[in-house]
């Protein structure tokens, strides 16, 4: 199986890389379009500042190559936001794959701090992503931004507010939270993603 990973200016890209050699899975870090149309599986990771990270994919042409690609693809944390139609980050138009938008938390509450960062649960799972992952799992996550519950959510977990922690739409799938750093729940979540 040719397993690729999209290169742009995101940060922790690596981690996933690793995290799939780990699985003894060798991806290809690539921005070429060829190599990531004829790919069995595409992953869309990384850490980053949304109209920075969607300068880049313009620039390259990469935008209209992950919109059209037709194999599964993961888009995770900032891969989550980019898919969606806008992000509040940088007042920054995105790849619009999924019609949702991408807002800042507003914390209530003294101890809901932002960025959300650590673990926390996963509720309403509902995809073969989450096969063999029972409700209440926990994961790691590292966010400032989040993308509000919509129909396309296939996960929610709170946090100041309910918010949708994973998403599928057609052969695109994207998890806001970081499975290459979530344990043994985020390696099943990977697995599972390489045999849908």
């Amino acid at each position: 199986m040719k397993v690729a990973v999209v290169k742009y200016n995101a940060g922790n890209i690596y981690s996933v890389v690793r995290a799939l050699q780990r699985m003894g899975v060798e991806p290809v870090l690539t921005d070429d379009a060829r190599t990531l149309q004829q790919a069995d599986r595409v992953l869309f990771p990384g850490q980053g500042e949304a109209s920075t990270a969607m300068q880049y994919l313009r620039e390259r042409g990469l935008d209209n190559v992950i919109r059209q690609l037709t194999q599964p693809v993961l888009g995770i944390c900032i891969g989550q936001q980019l898919m969606c139609s806008h992000s509040e980050e940088g007042d920054t138009d995105c790849l619009g794959i999924f019609d949702v938008p991408v807002v800042r938390f507003q914390p209530l509450r003294h101890e809901d701090k932002v960025p959300h960062m650590g673990w926390n649960q996963l509720e309403k799972l509902a995809s073969p992503l989450f096969e063999g992952i029972g409700e209440g799992a926990y994961v790691y996550f590292v966010h400032s931004y989040y993308v509000p519950v919509c129909p396309e959510a296939i996960a929610t977990t709170n946090y100041a507010q309910t918010f949708s922690s994973a998403l599928h739409k057609d052969n695109f799938y994207a998890t806001q939270f970081h499975p290459e750093k979530s344990g043994s729940v985020g390696e099943k979540i990977l697995q599972n993603f390489l045999k849908l």
